[in-house]
């Protein structure tokens, strides 16, 4: 354990400018005493530590140190591999290029035998199934450089509504979050920070025009709209047709699922009142009920009448 606990000490040290002793006693879980006695061990070992005092004080490594390939396993350097080239299948960039060739140059020879045995047991791709993603790559790089760069960009972003407008943004970077890809940005119509779906982004343009970096970091973003709730959560009480349920058991999850007798699914769940939760639901069709609330089960009803009215009309015949 004390082995662990002085790599990881060093890994940390390595990865952030300075952090103080409190802090790497919390994350660690032990006393101050054993943090100082870690760090006199790591520095007696040849690692060279340096503390500084006052109210930003701490500790980190000196600068020029820099550790070499032979802490880093085999194992790995395959994880890190992996996961660049899935990253790399969605941004084509000539950077990323250059980033894999440098990783493979730590593999040695002896490895590259065993890595093409063993064969590649994970895979992780950023793309889609069906494909078509010219577009995305085109602009994933160009957000990119926008970003490093600074520079001012504009486009026209269509919302969940179908509603157009023209931003005019200070890009902080991309993500991708759950099976998409969006920009983090400052907004200029808006006077404050906004994710967009790449896939809702049309007519992009890189200005000439640099702005000033405000000093919001995409963790912090990421933090503050990951607790943000999207509107108040209500509760629900939905019933679903039996062959549902692997789609239902995936969406839900298993101990929010009561299997009733004749083999329908009575989920408990909650979500946000808002646009997406009755696109959710109509997206299941005639395979599910919504018992509670009544007013959500309304809605429903009343846009599933809306759509049956679609239908009740001739339909106009499109010319060849």
């Amino acid at each position: 354990m004390k082995i662990q606990r002085l790599l990881g000490i060093t890994m940390l040290l390595l990865s952030q400018r300075r952090i103080n002793a409190p802090t790497l006693a919390d994350k660690f879980e032990v006393s101050l005493r054993t943090i100082y006695r870690d760090l006199e061990t790591i520095n007696t070992a040849g690692i060279p530590i340096v503390s500084f005092a006052g109210n930003d004080g701490g500790y980190e490594i000196m600068e020029q140190f820099r550790i070499d390939r032979q802490i880093v396993t085999f194992d790995d350097l395959q994880s890190i591999l992996v996961a660049l080239k899935g990253v790399q299948a969605s941004l084509d960039d000539k950077e990323m290029d250059d980033l894999l060739t440098k990783i493979k140059a730590l593999v040695v020879r002896s490895e590259h035998n065993q890595m093409e045995e063993s064969g590649e047991t994970l895979l992780f791709d950023t793309n889609l199934w069906h494909g078509g993603g010219l577009k995305d790559k085109s602009m994933l790089v160009s957000l990119r450089q926008a970003s490093k760069l600074r520079k001012v960009i504009s486009f026209l972003y269509t919302n969940t509504e179908g509603v157009e407008e023209q931003r005019e943004v200070e890009p902080i970077g991309i993500a991708w979050k759950g099976y998409a890809w969006y920009l983090y940005a400052y907004c200029r119509l808006r006077s404050d920070y906004r994710t967009f779906r790449l896939s809702r982004i049309s007519g992009l343009r890189i200005h000439l025009e640099h702005f000033t970096n405000k000093g919001v970091h995409m963790s912090e973003l990421d933090a503050r709209w990951g607790n943000q709730e999207l509107g108040p959560s209500i509760p629900l009480l939905l019933l679903f047709q039996p062959r549902l349920r692997v789609r239902v058991e995936e969406a839900f999850g298993l101990d929010n699922i009561e299997r009733q007798d004749d083999g329908s699914l009575l989920v408990s769940t909650s979500y946000p009142d808002n646009h997406w939760l009755y696109g959710m639901l109509l997206s299941y069709g005639s395979d599910v009920r919504v018992l509670e609330p009544a007013f959500v089960a309304e809605k429903i009803r009343i846009q599933g009448e809306q759509i049956a009215s679609n239908y009740s009309r001739p339909a106009i015949p499109i010319e060849p």
